[in-house]
């Protein structure tokens, strides 16, 4: 456990090396999924007074679905639509990496705290999209980091209406 709460401290930091670690280790795929659901469930602690605690189980499978949606989005975008000419991933590369790069949404937690609670939520959104750039970027090999922002902003567009599409279907 110790090991994993170093490397969530190193996605949040945005260390490159960290984000090559784990694209590489094809056994990083339950310890990424294990992020997202730790910086779900600060989440779901976060919005408590808000949602209760069925915000907590309701923001885990969101987040888990969100999570596994936009990483196969980016992995699509990133390798079919604005490849570089080096760019050589698989979708688990991406569900690795960008699961880490959710590090930094366990400070939604504050959130139970009234007066931080859309402060926390709004720096996480900011620098869990800033960890998810760099992670994109190291995963697709790419050396422009514009292109990654590029895929990271059309690969949120997309999952937002994949969301929605999930939502009407499943209301």
């Amino acid at each position: 456990m110790i090991k994993l709460f170093d490397q969530m401290l190193r996605a949040a930091r945005f260390d490159s090396h960290l984000y090559e670690e784990v694209e590489a280790d094809s056994t990083a795929l339950v310890p990424a999924m294990t992020v997202v659901v730790i910086s779900s469930i600060a989440a779901g602690i976060g919005t408590i007074t808000e949602r209760g605690p069925s915000g907590i189980v309701i923001g885990t499978f969101t987040a888990l679905a969100s999570w596994f949606i936009w990483s196969l989005l980016t992995y699509f975008i990133g390798t079919k639509l604005l490849p570089e000419p080096q760019t050589r991933a698989d979708p688990g590369q991406l569900l690795r990496t960008i699961g880490f790069s959710s590090s930094p949404g366990v400070i939604r937690i504050l959130g139970v705290i009234p007066a931080l609670g859309i402060v926390a939520f709004a720096v996480s959104a900011v620098w869990s999209l800033i960890a998810m750039v760099v992670a994109v970027r190291q995963a697709l090999d790419y050396t422009s980091t514009v292109r990654a922002v590029m895929v990271c902003i059309l690969g949120w567009i997309f999952q937002i209406i994949a969301l929605a599409l999930l939502y009407i279907v499943f209301p």
